[in-house]
């Protein structure tokens, strides 16, 4: 079996291993509040051999807790089967650059098995900036066979984060925009605010925003070292419904950490008129 891939690969080397046989290409372009929008954008122009699966669809399951629970485990092999994604598949995820979708893809994979993903550093605008090759060909590949395997430890209920929310040895990590973690603004949740005790390390700036590239790891070690990362034996990311936290957990393990998955995330908590809500 081959050893775990890199988080992060380049164009220049995806444009290398275009011709592939064991490579697939996940376009995972979405926009938030307006479905349909990441295919249409798929359907004008993707690279080459891609296929498209995106968080409104196979990327969250219909049933669980917030605005995007995690695809159930027969559900998910079946799309991955269907891809052609087999356990020796290498899958590139890619979407706009802003690194969330292709972040949940990459770790759903990894959660339910397949260590061999890795994101597209600066997905398609990255792709175009470089003169990639553009395609409109839908491709179809034969099936292969996957095994879900769910790790079940990576991922914490809101149960969990209430009882160790306070704890010392135990980093919660907000994903989302400081706007909202201040409770300033609240777009789409029930209410406004932040777990208590929770740190805001907003998912936006795991990107460099002169070259729409993630941060080197030297530098998001240092990022998550300034929160308390190298302190504490637990980290859980959440943001609002367990997407964008996704690139955080991504930056964690690029800067040598890893960290568990809040599920249901803000649209959860929110939800749940019991438990405390901080502001400010």
């Amino acid at each position: 079996m081959k050893k775990e891939t890199s988080p992060l690969v380049g164009s220049e080397w995806l444009g290398q291993h275009l011709q592939d046989n064991d490579l697939r290409i996940v376009d995972c372009r979405w926009m938030l509040g307006k479905p349909g929008e990441g295919k249409k954008q798929y359907e004008e122009g993707h690279i080459p051999g891609a296929i498209h699966l995106d968080v409104d669809g196979p990327l969250s399951g219909k049933e669980g807790p917030g605005r995007h629970p995690l695809p159930d485990k027969r559900g998910f092999q079946a799309v991955l089967e269907k891809s052609g994604i087999g356990h020796e598949t290498v899958v590139v995820a890619y979407d706009n650059g802003q690194g969330a979708p292709a972040s949940r893809l990459w770790w759903l994979l990894r959660y339910y098995g397949h260590p061999h993903v890795s994101v597209l550093d600066g997905g398609w605008n990255s792709w175009i900036r470089s003169g990639g090759k553009i395609s409109r060909e839908i491709p179809v590949y034969s099936p292969a066979t996957f095994i879900a395997r769910p790790k079940k430890k990576w991922v914490v209920d809101k149960r969990v984060v209430e009882a160790v929310r306070d704890d010392p040895e135990v980093l919660l990590i907000d994903a989302r925009t400081a706007e909202r973690y201040r409770g300033e603004i609240e777009p789409i949740d029930p209410r406004p605010g932040h777990i208590p005790g929770a740190i805001n390390l907003p998912f936006t700036e795991i990107i460099d925003p002169e070259t729409g590239l993630f941060l080197k790891p030297e530098q998001l070690r240092k990022k998550f070292e300034q929160i308390g990362a190298d302190q504490v034996k637990t980290m859980i990311c959440y943001c609002g419904s367990g997407v964008t936290a996704c690139t955080n957990l991504l930056a964690l393990r690029m800067a040598g950490f890893e960290g568990k998955l809040y599920e249901g995330s803000w649209s959860d908590w929110s939800a749940d008129k019991e438990l405390p809500a901080a502001q400010g």
